[in-house]
């Protein structure tokens, strides 16, 4: 009879063992395909990168370790690659559009999960996104996270510093170094870049989309390229990606581009399994 207990108890300490591995790799799945779209897959962990980071990184000059002073259009282009970022991430949507089918920019952004995305900068856009009643539109939103805003009580959105803390991420992560540089009347922190490798893989990747790997179908393509190519126009920094192409490819590769960027967001957003809130954000960039 002890013996029957015993085996009785050992067989139920294996099911609930196994249930509880069940469950733990059930949970580490979910969590994995949350991010799933977030990841190269080519990338170690230590060197994936969000698109913030990949379009500041396209956007740095490699010597220096700055942006051009003339671009005027990376600030706003960063909040928008922080609205898409999200939504490959399963934080922020679009609410439907209803019946009525309301355009991509008059539609509100909502938000999916507040789970922690393990970045700063991306976790306290999405908590003001999070808590912001009623809720706002895409453009809004990237007005509000430059503070580009003339209402004085929604000056508290302003995310501050973003290229230099996206900067220093990159710098966390090995691919850029920090220096400072004297400017006559001023020091100013430079990133000067330390891992061409990162950056060679970044370049190839963009040249490669519309090049090699061109499909002729924005839907085909994969999702988080296909954001990265129009964000970065929208940033101004997607032709330093093709300044090193020969002349011939060169125009190839450009032709391409304006192919997509000649694209409807209203139409292309109607189209089954797309990223809607990405297509809301070419429209405040294109409109």
């Amino acid at each position: 009879m002890a013996s029957l207990k015993q085996r009785t108890s050992g067989l139920v300490q294996r099911k609930n063992d196994r249930e509880s591995g069940e469950e733990e790799d059930e949970a580490r799945r979910c969590g994995e395909e949350d991010d799933q779209e977030q990841d190269d897959k080519g990338d170690s962990k230590e060197t994936r990168l969000t698109l913030m980071e990949e379009v500041l990184l396209l956007g740095l000059k490699d010597q220096e370790g700055y942006t051009s002073f003339w671009n005027d259009c990376i600030s706003s282009g960063l909040r928008g690659c922080m609205l898409v970022e999200l939504a490959l991430r399963g934080r922020l949507t679009l609410e439907a559009c209803g019946v009525r089918r309301r355009s991509l920019l008059s539609r509100k952004v909502i938000c999916k999960s507040d789970a922690p995305t393990g970045d700063v900068l991306l976790d306290e856009a999405l908590k003001h996104i999070k808590d912001t009643q009623p809720p706002e539109t895409v453009q809004s939103w990237i007005e509000l996270l430059s503070g580009e805003t003339w209402n004085p009580l929604k000056l508290h959105y302003q995310l501050r510093n973003v290229r230099e803390r996206l900067a220093k991420n990159l710098v966390e992560k090995g691919v850029l170094t920090t220096e400072k540089q004297n400017f006559l009347l001023f020091d100013m922190t430079t990133h000067p870049l330390t891992n061409n490798t990162i950056k060679q893989r970044l370049v190839k990747k963009v040249q490669e989309s519309v090049l090699e790997k061109w499909v002729n179908d924005p839907h085909r393509m994969d999702k988080r390229v296909l954001s990265l190519i129009l964000l970065a126009h929208s940033s101004d920094v997607l032709e330093n990606a093709f300044a090193p192409l020969q002349d011939e490819q060169y125009d190839l590769g450009m032709k391409r581009v304006h192919t997509l960027l000649e694209l409807e967001p209203e139409k292309e957003s109607a189209k089954p399994n797309v990223n809607e809130l990405m297509w809301a954000v070419v429209a405040a960039f294109t409109k």
